[in-house]
């Protein structure tokens, strides 16, 4: 039995002295109207764990552990008033400069593992967003369509541990292509996109910073044969054509006027046929096609964000206060892979978090725990059922 809750205990994984340096950088201690950065941060982790539906749910829910609060760090429960104020009027670059601080500090013992493609040894980054809907009246700022309002969350999605290297929030009806013109992508990696990216003056750009890249073409591509492969010789049957091209139409032809390499594949699944441009020749056809195929892995972040931490509905309404939100969301999921990497049961990540809501303020040894969980008599029974049932669980 532990003398601390599981909640402070996760707490404790965040570096403080590489926070307060970013504190001290960033000068978000300045005015803090008696809410520092770091009380600021654990009353929004706390958001997202508790998954509190207001600022005045975050505020009932730290004072009924108000009993164990020094134990975060914090001496009292921060009022309504102040997290209102912070995040509206605090930076939230203080909050995405300290996620990728946790994500090296956490991964300098044991980085997170690939799931798959370990044959490709280059880093392989995955770029899509996704689109949160929102309310014009309380989001005045988040322009969509006439009467809807909406935020777009741009994100290069780092494929060893699926976690993101980037993301940048726009209005709803920005052009994805748009934002990927901001994102730097280091040279000798791989970038894998959806069509909605297809835009060859960016992808030269890429070319020309040795930046190897696989995404969809569109339908009306309009291209000149310049050699056909056999393909007889590939194990996998799905494997259509392999051919080297160079783009036929004149605008098209001046943003990109190299060599690109066009691979079909039929897609047995949607049972329809995929057609993709890459600029590397080495690759088997076969390679390019599980390397697209590793773009559902960006899918799968997206929904486990929106269902497990708070990033459909949000505490503030200024940009500001979004940008915080999502920022912290990305540290708890963060935590949260860490968690379920050095546990010894196979946890999902759905019933982790689910547990762990329940079970925030309990004294129990965190790692104990997390290899084999611990029940009470008053943790709910279907709760109990669900982790034993569940088809998504399989025990160590």
């Amino acid at each position: 039995m532990s003398k601390v809750t599981l909640f402070s205990q996760i707490i404790s994984l965040l570096p403080t002295a590489n926070f307060r340096r970013i504190i001290q950088h960033h000068h978000s201690d300045k005015h803090s109207k008696g809410l520092s950065t770091r009380h600021h941060l654990i009353s929004m982790l706390f958001c997202h764990l508790a998954k509190a539906d207001s600022i005045r749910d975050v505020v009932q829910g730290m004072k009924a552990m108000s009993k164990n609060i020094v134990h975060l760090g914090i001496d009292r429960v921060p009022s309504k008033s102040s997290i209102a104020y912070m995040n509206k009027h605090r930076s939230w670059e203080v909050f995405r400069d300290f996620y990728y601080e946790l994500q090296t500090h956490l991964q300098s013992g044991q980085p997170f593992e690939r799931t798959g493609m370990k044959r490709l040894k280059r880093k392989v980054f995955i770029l899509d967003s996704t689109t949160v809907p929102l309310s014009l009246q309380a989001f005045d700022w988040a322009h969509f369509r006439s009467r809807k309002g909406a935020v777009k969350l741009h994100t290069l999605l780092d494929y060893d541990g699926c976690l993101p290297a980037f993301i940048d929030m726009t209005e709803g009806k920005q052009h994805d292509i748009q934002a990927a013109r901001t994102v730097n992508i280091p040279s000798g990696s791989v970038l894998v996109a959806d069509r909605a990216y297809l835009d060859f003056k960016w992808l030269n750009d890429l070319d020309s910073t040795r930046v190897y890249f696989v995404i969809r073409a569109k339908s009306n591509l309009k291209a000149q044969l310049i050699a056909d492969y056999a393909i007889n010789g590939y194990k996998a049957t799905d494997i259509i054509s392999d051919r080297d091209i160079c783009l036929k139409s004149p605008r098209s032809a001046e943003a990109y006027p190299g060599k690109l390499r066009l691979v079909r594949v039929w897609d047995s699944i949607q049972q329809k046929e995929l057609t993709f441009l890459t600029n590397n020749f080495d690759w088997q056809a076969k390679t390019v096609a599980d390397l697209y195929k590793s773009r559902w892995e960006i899918e799968v972040f997206f929904k486990q964000v929106k269902q497990n931490l708070k990033i459909k509905s949000f505490i503030g309404t200024s940009p500001n206060a979004v940008l915080i939100q999502v920022w912290t969301a990305m540290i708890v999921i963060l935590l949260l892979k860490y968690l379920k990497q050095k546990a010894a049961f196979n946890w999902h990540l759905s019933n982790l978090v689910t547990f762990l809501r329940v079970s925030l303020f309990l004294k129990l040894d965190l790692y104990k725990w997390l290899d084999w969980p611990s029940f009470r008599e008053d943790t709910p029974a279907e709760i109990q059922l669900s982790l034993f049932t569940s088809n998504n669980i399989r025990g160590a």
